[in-house]
């Protein structure tokens, strides 16, 4: 049988039928033999018949026990990313090749890894390429449509047109800035300069960015942020994903509407919420807002791309955070973000 390859389990299998064996001789021995007190002897030496199978189990199943801790101490190593760990498999037995089987998950993992890190080295590669060669012609395009606005002062139907094509220009760097930054995210390719920050001044920032567009549209954008709060961030990645949330929510609401931007705190919860009382989110769109292109059918927008949200749906998750949204059809929507805040433990 397979388990007798084990030479812990074949030792301690002999070694308990060794201790049978010898008990059943001095048993008929001691049943041929007039000896006084016969029955107190044989219990004897049931006892420590009983005793040496005891100390033997207990020897094989310590000794067990401690393979098994080994083994789950370098399991946990390689979960924290030591990826050099080997579980020692050099003997026979059937736990011996399940140690086998997990060293050769390790390999497979490596492997899986190694390509994946080569994987990202090269699309890091390919996003700087695509940036590079996108940039100068970008560049040369917005120059010359420029000159011909400068140039198109008599002409009222040419600066028209060249007005639009100032108009798409710009859409089209925000279409290759946010591609590009995404793709940045999917690979791992962007570095976060994270530090304590003040979330009131981080909104400070923010509102003086909006505040402009908010009058213009008849528009009202509260803020109520506590002062005292800080969060460990990145501050232009993070304003980066609340003014795509603000931005969502001066598009979806209209001349009169409130739009507000709240802080709370949790413990170690830091949580920001921006509401609105604008145009809400149909049913069947609010489990796809976040998808990347997604553009609803009953959306008036015209004009965007459906990237904004997915690419705040990033910036957040790389700040170990998450966000939610709830929406009423022409009653206002609300995103939830919630941050586990470190400063704050």
């Amino acid at each position: 049988m397979k388990k007798y390859i084990d030479k812990d389990f074949k030792k301690l299998f002999f070694s308990v039928i060794f201790s049978n064996i010898i008990f059943i001789l001095i048993l008929f021995i001691f049943y041929f033999l007039n000896i006084e007190n016969k029955i107190l002897y044989l219990i004897i030496i049931y006892i420590l018949s009983s005793i040496f199978v005891l100390i033997s189990l207990d020897k094989y199943f310590n000794k067990n026990n401690n393979i098994i801790k080994n083994a789950k101490k370098e399991i946990q190593e390689y979960i924290l990313n030591n990826s050099d760990i080997n579980i020692d498999c050099d003997f026979e037995g059937e736990i011996y090749k399940l140690f086998h089987e997990i060293n050769l998950l390790f390999s497979i993992l490596n492997a899986h890894h190694e390509k994946e890190l080569q994987s990202k080295k090269f699309f890091k590669k390919i996003i700087f390429d695509i940036s590079h060669q996108i940039k100068t012609p970008m560049a040369a395009l917005n120059i010359y449509n420029g000159i011909i606005i400068d140039e198109s002062k008599d002409f009222p139907n040419v600066a028209e047109f060249a007005n639009l094509s100032e108009k798409e220009l710009d859409r089209i760097n925000i279409l290759i800035k946010n591609l590009l930054t995404i793709a940045k995210f999917d690979t791992d390719t962007i570095t976060m300069n994270k530090s304590k920050e003040n979330l009131s001044m981080i909104f400070e920032d923010i509102k003086n960015h909006f505040i402009f567009r908010a009058n213009i549209e008849n528009k009202k954008i509260d803020f109520f942020i506590n002062s005292d709060l800080t969060l460990y961030c990145d501050p232009v990645w993070i304003k980066e994903a609340i003014s795509n949330l603000i931005k969502n929510a001066l598009d979806h609401t209209k001349s009169g509407d409130t739009i507000s931007i709240s802080s709370n705190s949790f413990g170690s919860i830091l949580q920001i919420i921006i509401k609105d009382n604008g145009f809400g989110i149909h049913e069947e769109d609010i489990n796809h807002i976040f998808k990347r292109f997604y553009r609803s059918k009953f959306s008036k927008d015209t004009q965007g791309v459906g990237l904004g949200l997915p690419l705040t749906k990033s910036i957040i998750q790389s700040h170990e955070g998450n966000i939610q949204v709830h929406s009423t059809l022409n009653k206002g929507t609300t995103f939830v973000i919630n941050f586990l805040n470190p400063t704050n433990l």
